[in-house]
């Protein structure tokens, strides 16, 4: 895909091909496919104390490593698969982190069968409706919300770790559930316009 010079974007997507992949593809378009939401949660944790750019690079290697984010799968894993996943270069090798992917899947099993759906579970923190924000700069936006404090209250009640609040809203950006593009950009209105 070419780079349109004319298009405005927000400005941290400029930093990279990748990052600029990711902004025009996917970050903001509303996600409700529960393996997709539970592989971001998973990668939004993994982020915590590093950088976006070093997920996305390993997200192929993630997918591969963690049976393309299939809970089931995840569930069941044992030591020995934790100290293979610990020996993994292509994903980040934190025990404490492969730890929570695994307790995740857990919970997030639970959940499923609690609502019918993570899905279902999620989208009622927006009331199933994206919040269309009309932020200026990059700077208005917040890391946290009420929302994302109330998502990471009960996602830890409900068994899962790494869901703090500024990883909430994050995961919150990521799978559209709140549109954060700043009004310049031009995926602004596309986001908006999916969404209903």
């Amino acid at each position: 895909m070419s780079e349109t010079p004319t298009l405005k974007r927000c400005t941290w997507a400029l930093t990279s091909q990748q990052y600029l992949d990711y902004h025009d593809r996917e970050w903001g378009m509303p996600v409700h496919d529960d393996r997709k939401l539970f592989e971001m949660l998973i990668l939004e944790g993994v982020q915590a104390g590093l950088s976006w750019s070093l997920i996305l690079k390993k997200r192929a290697g993630y997918l591969q490593a963690f049976d393309g984010f299939d809970a089931h799968k995840i569930a069941h894993y044992d030591d020995g698969k934790v100290q293979e996943l610990l020996a993994n270069p292509e994903i980040v090798r934190n025990r404490l982190k492969i730890q929570a992917a695994i307790q995740n899947a857990r919970a997030f099993l639970a959940l499923q069968s609690q609502y019918g759906s993570f899905d279902a579970f999620l989208w009622r923190f927006v009331d199933g409706q994206p919040i269309q924000n009309a932020w200026q700069t990059l700077q208005d936006i917040p890391a946290s919300t009420s929302e994302s404090d109330a998502m990471s209250k009960e996602l830890k009640r409900h068994g899962f770790t790494f869901v703090g609040t500024t990883i909430c809203y994050a995961f919150m950006q990521a799978v559209g559930m709140v549109n954060d593009h700043i009004v310049a950009c031009f995926r602004w209105q596309e986001v908006q316009l999916s969404a209903r």
